[in-house]
């Protein structure tokens, strides 16, 4: 079978670059060994974080790296044995987190930050998936009155800054907005311009399914089984082999073990996350709320309440532990009213992660016709379709909707 694009990969950030490139009249294949939205895009917590204008950085405070240090927060948790072999990636993370690199982060992804939304209404449309998407925002709550006081100034500066909406509730004022949280929270922040998805799994599958609609193919393959010969680059499918003159490496996590082939050593860490779901409580709850000093955000879905962890550092191919999700359980409960498991077990996911919180989208350095569309931090769900669009303008030479060049992969090469 030939194309003129194979996109590796059927997570939300493959599948939306292959909507774009087939929008171009390209004839394109997206390839995965799973299902569409079957891995990482499945787990989050089904944020499109439109408030998320400045990236997650690693502390810079004493006291808070001594707090993580001592590996008894729910909001980051990681295994000792794992951490020698970390300690570059998390020293670079360090050094690119400082206030005015941090800024800078912050800065170049502002563009894709502030047409997440829209960007994602345009594809919800075409695809029809409207009633897995709410409206509500998201509530960021605090439990001190001191750090919730020192928070309040950051959050009306940023949101007046980016023309975000947000409203700052009291402890009264919240329960009053949401009946389902209880005691124990000082007070929130309510961001009203983010939406929220209630099956992560199924909008990426919505959107898979408009792209073959429209004509595209959907086939199971192994992305490693890529290789070179001649001018087209060909991969091992359940249909045979395909071949076209461009690929696309859109497989979050796992991309490198793909790029590493290739020559291409990508400093890309998987942080891993944990979700659970519960029944509803007598209240059920509406919208989603962070608890911020916890670390976990808890999400009504359509599968019951979703209870999605922070971030837990680990070698790759380390056995689950369920101290963290345990531990996050624990104090949601203590604020809120939630029946038991539903899961038979915890689900495990990881994010693709750079130290510079930038992702990888652009053409391979040393290798015509490969372009990277991956490492997209803890926004992979918020940026797919934006993302996505930028890809496609940059293969087909059109102007960028935003300076790719802070995403090059050439700044690892």
């Amino acid at each position: 079978m030939h194309a003129d694009v194979i996109v590796l990969g059927a997570g939300i950030v493959g599948v939306c670059t292959a909507i774009h490139l087939q929008d171009r009249g390209l004839k394109v294949v997206l390839v995965d060994r799973r299902g569409p939205g079957e891995e990482t895009s499945f787990g989050n917590a089904g944020l499109i974080e439109r408030s998320a204008v400045v990236p997650y950085g690693f502390p810079q405070d004493l006291h808070t790296v001594l707090h993580y240090a001592r590996n008894h927060s729910s909001s980051l948790r990681y295994q000792p044995a794992a951490l020698p072999a970390m300690t570059p990636w998390l020293l670079r993370y360090w050094r690119e987190s400082r206030p005015n690199r941090l800024a800078k982060a912050a800065a170049d992804m502002l563009p894709l930050i502030e047409r997440s939304v829209a960007e994602h209404d345009e594809l919800i449309a075409r695809a029809g998936v409207q009633h897995l998407v709410r409206d509500a925002g998201w509530l960021e709550a605090y439990r001190t009155p001191s750090l919730f006081a020192e928070e309040s100034t950051k959050a009306v500066k940023l949101a007046a800054q980016h023309g975000l909406k947000m409203q700052i509730l009291t402890a009264e004022q919240l329960r009053a907005l949401e009946p389902a949280v209880g005691e124990g929270f000082v007070g929130a922040f309510h961001w009203l311009d983010p939406k929220t998805v209630s099956d992560p799994g199924a909008l990426v599958a919505g959107y898979a399914a408009l792209f073959v609609r429209e004509g595209g193919r959907l086939v199971k393959g192994d992305a490693l089984t890529l290789i070179r010969e001649g001018l087209s680059w060909k991969v091992q499918c359940a249909e045979g082999v395909i071949s076209a003159p461009r690929a696309v490496v859109a497989l979050g996590p796992w991309s490198t073990e793909l790029t590493e082939k290739y020559g291409y050593h990508v400093p890309l860490l998987g942080k891993r996350g944990y979700h659970m779901h519960y029944r509803m409580g007598t209240t059920p709850l509406v919208i989603p709320v962070v608890d911020l000093e916890e670390g976990y955000v808890l999400t009504p879905m359509r599968g019951g309440l979703r209870l999605t962890t922070g971030v837990e550092l680990a070698a790759k191919n380390a056995a689950p532990n369920p101290a963290q999700l345990d531990q996050s359980e624990h104090k949601a409960r203590e604020v809120f009213d939630f029946g038991p498991r539903t899961d038979m077990q915890p689900w495990m996911g990881r994010r693709p992660c750079t130290p510079d919180m930038r992702p990888l989208m652009g053409p391979a350095p040393r290798h015509e016709g490969l372009w990277f569309a991956f490492g997209h931090n803890h926004h992979g769900l918020t940026l797919g379709p934006v993302c996505g669009r930028l890809v496609a303008q940059m293969m087909m030479g059109e102007t960028p909707l935003a300076d790719p060049l802070p995403y090059s992969p050439a700044r690892f090469a």
